[in-house]
Parts: C-alpha cells; sequence; structure tokens
C-alpha cells in the first residue's frame, strides 16, 4: 500500500460500503477497510485477503485516528450518520485528510453544515456531505437544470423509484430522524425548512418512460432538499416519491435489497426528474439508473477523485452542487451507470 492510494472506507461491510470498496478498487484504490464490528469487518475483510481490516468506534477517537492513519482521505458509509458523522470528521480534521459520507438524514445533514463549516474552512480540510443518491444526485441534477439562472422560483424533485427494499441502515437512519423531529415531516417553503403533521399530500407525477404517470406522496423531503437549499436561490423545494416506494419503506416487514448479479446490484430501477421553474419558464433535468444504494458508489468514488485532483479550491464543508461542476460530474457517470437528459 501506498500513501497515494489507501482510502479508509469505514463501515465499509455494510451494504452500500461493500459497493464503495469495490468501486475503489475497480478504480485502483486501495481501501482500508474500517467498521465498529470486528467480527463483521474480519468476515467481509477474508474476501480482500490483500487489504488491512482496522475496527474502531465512533466513540474512541484513539481509535479512529489508528483506522485513518496513512489515509489519503476517509469516506464514512456507517449510518446513522447522526452518531457517527461528527466523530469520524473529527477524526479527519486531526488527520488533516478530506472526508466524504453518503448521509441521507436530515437532521444529520444539517448539524454537519451548522457544526464544521468554519473549522474546516479555517483548517484547511474539504468535506463533502451527502455524496448519495439522496442528497448529492438531486442537488447535481438541480445545478445542472438551474444554469446559468441565479434563483428560481421553484424547485420541484420527483423520485421515480419502481419499488424500495430498504437496508437496515435505512430503516435504522430513519428510525433516528423519526426520533428527532418527534414524528413531525421536513418541509421546505418561503426559504426556510420548517416542520409539518398530518399526512403528507398525495397527487401524481407523469415521469418520463418506462414509468409515465405515477401517483406520488408529495413532501417527501429528503437530503436533496437540504443540501440544494445551502447554494441554489429558490423559496420553494418541492419533493415527491412515488407511491409504491413507499409502500415498500414503510412495510411493517420491508425486503432488504438481492443481488440480481454477480455485481450486487438489485433490479430495482430510479428515475429522478429535476424541473426549475422561473416565472413561466422551466428547465429540467432527468437520470435514470439502476439499485439507489449501488448507484452511491460510483456518485462518491468519483467525488473523491475530483477532490484529490484539486478540482475543490478552497475548504470547508460542500454539498455535490457546490463543489463540483455539475453538468460535467454527471456526463462522467453515463452511460454506465447513468442516463441523462438534460434541457
Amino acid at each position: 500500500m501506498t500513501s497515494t492510494q489507501a482510502v479508509a472506507v469505514y463501515g465499509a461491510y455494510g451494504h452500500t460500503g461493500r459497493f464503495v470498496v469495490a468501486e475503489l478498487r475497480r478504480r485502483g484504490w486501495t481501501p482500508i477497510l474500517c467498521g465498529r464490528d470486528a467480527g463483521k469487518l474480519g468476515a467481509f475483510g477474508a474476501a480482500y485477503p490483500g487489504l488491512e481490516l482496522r475496527a474502531a468506534s465512533a466513540d474512541d477517537p484513539v481509535s479512529l485516528d489508528r483506522a485513518l492513519a496513512g489515509a489519503v482521505a476517509v469516506i464514512n458509509c456507517a449510518g446513522p450518520f447522526a452518531s457517527t458523522a461528527s466523530p469520524l470528521i473529527e477524526a479527519a480534521l486531526r488527520a488533516h485528510i478530506p472526508y466524504l459520507d453518503v448521509a441521507a438524514e436530515i437532521e444529520a445533514n444539517i448539524d454537519t453544515f451548522e457544526r464544521f463549516a468554519t473549522r474546516a474552512r479555517e483548517e484547511g480540510v474539504v468535506l463533502v456531505h451527502a455524496m448519495a443518491f439522496y442528497g448529492g444526485l438531486g442537488d447535481l441534477l438541480a445545478t445542472a437544470a438551474m444554469g446559468d439562472w441565479t434563483s428560481a422560483d421553484e424547485i420541484s424533485i420527483a423520485y421515480g423509484l419502481d419499488s424500495w427494499q430498504p437496508t437496515t441502515g435505512t430503516l435504522v437512519a430513519g428510525q433516528v430522524s423519526r426520533q428527532r423531529r418527534d414524528g413531525r415531516r421536513v418541509v421546505f417553503a418561503n426559504g426556510q425548512l420548517s416542520y409539518a403533521t398530518g399526512a403528507a399530500p398525495a397527487t401524481e407525477w407523469t415521469f418520463p418512460a418506462p414509468l409515465g404517470q405515477q401517483p406520488v406522496i408529495a413532501e417527501f423531503t429528503m437530503a436533496d432538499t437540504v443540501t440544494i437549499a445551502r447554494h441554489l436561490k429558490a423559496p420553494e423545494i418541492r419533493s415527491y416519491m412515488t407511491v409504491a416506494a413507499v409502500k415498500d419503506l414503510t412495510a411493517p416487514d420491508p425486503t432488504a435489497p438481492s443481488a440480481s448479479d454477480d455485481s450486487g446490484r438489485s433490479s430495482q430501477t430510479f428515475i429522478v426528474e429535476v424541473v426549475v421553474r422561473r416565472g413561466s419558464e422551466e428547465r429540467r433535468a432527468v437520470a435514470s439508473g439502476r439499485d439507489i444504494y449501488a448507484f452511491t458508489a460510483p456518485l462518491v468514488v468519483e467525488a473523491l477523485a475530483r477532490v484529490l485532483r484539486g478540482e475543490v479550491k478552497t475548504a470547508g464543508v460542500f454539498t455535490a452542487g457546490e463543489a463540483f461542476d455539475a453538468r460535467d460530474f454527471l456526463a462522467s457517470l453515463s452511460p454506465e451507470h447513468l442516463s441523462l437528459d438534460i434541457r
């Protein structure tokens, strides 16, 4: 292992972490496999006999420092991020290396920006937060669709998932978020995040083929709303999710993702459509692909590569759309991982 190749992956044995490890190896990086459970880490590491295994607890700074030693960056894939993001960021700041995560917990997203934006900037460290399907993709699409507009009246994000088999991490993170907001829903209106009670409204959204017209739940706010609002000016950010996906997610005994090929990807598909409106004008960006969890891996690893190439010119905490040229970034994922249409 050389110091220019080693990337610490915290939560390496988790569902998304496994895809991130595979993507790093595919692109020539050497992952350092890190995680809280030494037993799970050892079992996962048996498939990668040449890689280092470093058990570390989020509440043990010394173990985190050992886990990050010699790494050029760390990717945090271990939720709930309400528990892991701050300790890992602190460790990255001590090591003076870039930190990236795949957090999609709204409260944890807000916490990261509020707690670390100034410190990261002062200490000269780049932190790219919420670099995942939720948080990263919608932000990139909205930024690309906005183009040369400096503001918009409304940004709408419609998630067209044919199904949603949630991971254990997704379910745990959702439980943590619900507890923090006391069961209320998060909405973005009049230029700010607020909480709402009662059932979210239902409506319909016409997606591009093959989904077409679908019943959707409105005000289904995800991390994209937080990341978009960080740097794009729009007083209204609206989110929609296909009813079929919501039913899967909220089922009493939800089904976990299952591999449909040798890559480990599931057969689940997605279409994300972002519409930016200013007056009577509309701009839109549409992305489609397969397996929301597997897709996170090329997204965060591409971000890592760009950070280490020096494409983020200043230090601080950034979203995907803030940190990178959105159109160029999205084009780099297409067509292997993403079909893209921006107009």
